[in-house]
């Protein structure tokens, strides 16, 4: 079954004045990161606002997402919702409309025990047998958290789930999650900070929010990597630190939003109650953009 590998983005949903998707934005940050050099597509995710969407927002935004990308690189939706039906929805659609895999975050909110966990999950993939999952855990923003007896107990009951993308700066818990099945089990991380950290404890890439940005350093960390120049990976790692820091981690997606259309994208704007970013914080964000990337060697225009 496929796979998400190397730098994966976490794309951000691009919402028109009137808070309605705008997916000829939607079309245009596929194409730019593709272009860019990113090896995976991970849309509708906590990046993409995926709470912010009803299921038919989040359907047309990956219908979007996977006729642009034209099986150009792999694409996983992200299909984690509020209840288990919309979930199981979302799912099929994914493979309906020829996306490579899905991805689904623990259940939100409200506390679920380890059964719970276990049963939900096996559920949802059980919907979908031969289409490979992905599961999601991001504790700090849902408020479950999936041990890695739990997820070993899902991969062995549902074999088309290959894999975790794990959102905690956790490196011992990512470190049990890669023992998985004999180390069979696809880990990628979202720590943007510690892409080289993440890769050398064995995940096999990155689900990063900040490469929907600047891809370009997150590409060079895993080219670097992969073909053995240390140094150099440690070098790109430091100007993805940087641009982490900058645009606040993904802590508030109107900082990659504002950053984006300083690149010459159309990323529109938050959906309410979050709200766009007031002027003096933009002009804020392109001076310190802008001083990083002239010392990167990056263009702040695409």
């Amino acid at each position: 079954m496929k796979e998400l590998y190397g730098i994966t983005v976490a794309m951000v949903t691009p919402f028109d004045e009137d808070g309605q998707v705008n997916l000829d934005g939607v079309a245009q940050l596929t194409q730019m990161l593709i272009d860019k050099g990113v090896n995976c597509l991970y849309p509708c995710g906590t990046t993409g606002e995926m709470l912010r969407m009803s299921v038919e927002e989040r359907k047309k935004v990956a219908e979007t997402v996977v006729n642009t990308a034209a099986h150009r690189v792999n694409v996983f939706i992200h299909c984690g919702a509020m209840n288990q039906e919309d979930t199981i929805e979302l799912v099929r659609h994914s493979q309906e409309i020829g996306a490579d895999g899905a991805g689904v975050v623990t259940p939100e909110f409200f506390g679920a025990n380890d059964r719970e966990l276990e049963e939900y999950y096996v559920a949802v993939a059980s919907a979908v047998p031969d289409f490979p999952i992905y599961l999601y855990n991001i504790p700090q923003c849902a408020a479950n958290d999936l041990k890695p007896e739990v997820a070993r107990r899902v991969a062995e009951r549902c074999k088309n789930v290959v894999g975790i993308k794990y959102s905690f700066a956790d490196i011992n818990r990512t470190i049990d999650y890669t023992n998985i099945a004999g180390g069979a089990f696809s880990v990628l991380h979202g720590c943007d900070r510690a892409l080289v950290a993440m890769l050398a404890v064995g995940c096999k890439g990155s689900v990063s929010g900040v490469a929907g940005v600047f891809p370009e350093p997150f590409v060079d960390v895993y080219s670097a990597y992969c073909h053995g120049d240390l140094e150099l990976a440690q070098k790109r790692q430091k100007v993805c630190v940087k641009l982490v820091d900058a645009l606040r981690g993904g802590a508030n997606m109107s900082y990659f939003k504002e950053a984006l259309k300083m690149r010459g994208i159309d990323a529109g704007h938050m959906r309410k109650p979050q709200l766009d970013l007031p002027r003096e914080e933009v002009e804020a964000l392109r001076a310190q953009l802008e001083e990083i990337c002239a010392g990167a060697g990056l263009s702040l225009t695409l």
